[in-house]
């Protein structure tokens, strides 16, 4: 009887412990991300990598202003992820890479942490913010993921902004376009897109949300890899891979090698190590990213957010986009150190 009595306790006290903070006592917090990957100091220019900056600032602003205002967590996502859609900077919206054929496919995921509601798009050629044509597919269908002309059809529907394909095209991802294919020609790679050199694997935007009444959200968005090829899909559309948020346990967004965060289901590995084996989201993130992604020969990162407002950015890759912003916190960052 008194080791039973003695379980019970324990078992009280740790629930008591992982019992979620009450609406309002969490800070308000986002996180950011403009994607992973071989981002050594010298890459870019200081003018470069200021612009950089000043854009993951203005995202953090706009999302943390919905925040501030008692906006959910869902349009701070949102928001944010507009931002960054809207800028020919990132691998999302304007200024996304070329497909294999020369042309801009987008994808998109959001998730909301309350209510486990999600939405997706892949392949989608003419909207301007895909992120927000997720969030319809969440909000106002029956479904989780609508693709190509479909998901088009859809967003004709709902009264969606469209734009032609020549929106997204800009000359540094269409010189870069033309220079992978010559590569990938004088290197005889032909088939193999594993021979792809990295560079060629990253880009992604995404973001994390924690609002004044406790709620979680993720989303996120890309273009793609370039040179990919036959209806290829990454993991930034996929529920569970590049997007995740409960707010039993955390919020997740994706960016790296798509292939291996599916196979691995990235976003909710993480969300689950925190909630059943109750980790802290930087031991959930570092055994994920740096023991299971890494041993697989995967690469990249996330940012991840926990109901408590502990976050994490964490990768494997020479650097990634990042940025958090959280009461009087706000950094912006590019470079691992």
């Amino acid at each position: 009887m008194i080791r039973l009595g003695l379980f019970l306790l324990a078992l009280s006290a740790t629930s008591a412990l992982s019992a979620p903070p009450e609406p309002g006592e969490a800070p308000l917090t986002i996180v950011i991300h403009g994607g992973a990957g071989a981002l050594e100091r010298g890459r870019y220019t200081p003018s470069e990598e200021a612009a950089y900056k000043s854009k993951l600032s203005e995202a953090l602003d706009t999302g943390y202003a919905v925040l501030e205002s008692g906006g959910a967590a869902l349009d701070a996502v949102e928001a944010a992820i507009v931002v960054m859609e809207n800028s020919p900077l990132f691998n999302a919206g304007k200024g996304a890479v070329f497909t294999r054929e020369g042309e801009n496919e987008l994808d998109a995921s959001i998730m909301d942490g309350r209510t486990k509601a999600a939405g997706a798009v892949a392949g989608v050629t003419h909207i301007k913010n895909p992120i927000r044509l997720a969030r319809a597919v969440m909000e106002r269908s029956p479904h989780v993921m609508m693709i190509g002309k479909g998901a088009e059809e859809f967003a004709k529907e709902q009264g969606l902004e469209f734009v032609k394909r020549s929106y997204f095209r800009t000359e540094a991802r269409w010189k870069a376009y033309k220079s992978a294919v010559e590569k990938e020609k004088s290197e005889k790679r032909g088939d193999k897109e594993s021979g792809l050199p990295h560079d060629f694997k990253y880009g992604t935007v995404g973001v994390v949300a924690l609002d004044a009444n406790g709620d979680l959200a993720a989303g996120t968005s890309t273009g793609g890899m370039t040179l990919k090829r036959y209806g290829r899909v990454g993991d930034a559309p996929i529920i569970g891979a590049g997007t995740f948020a409960d707010n039993n346990s955390c919020a997740v967004s994706s960016t790296g090698w798509g292939e291996y965060f599916i196979r691995l289901t990235i976003a909710r590995d993480i969300c689950a190590q925190v909630e059943y084996a109750g980790k802290t989201v930087a031991e959930a993130a570092n055994n994920v990213i740096h023991e299971r992604l890494q041993e697989s020969g995967g690469d990249g990162g996330v940012i991840v957010l926990g109901r408590n407002g502990d976050y994490v950015m964490e990768f494997n890759s020479a650097g990634m986009f990042r940025g958090v912003r959280q009461g009087e916190v706000k950094e912006v960052a590019i470079y691992r150190d």
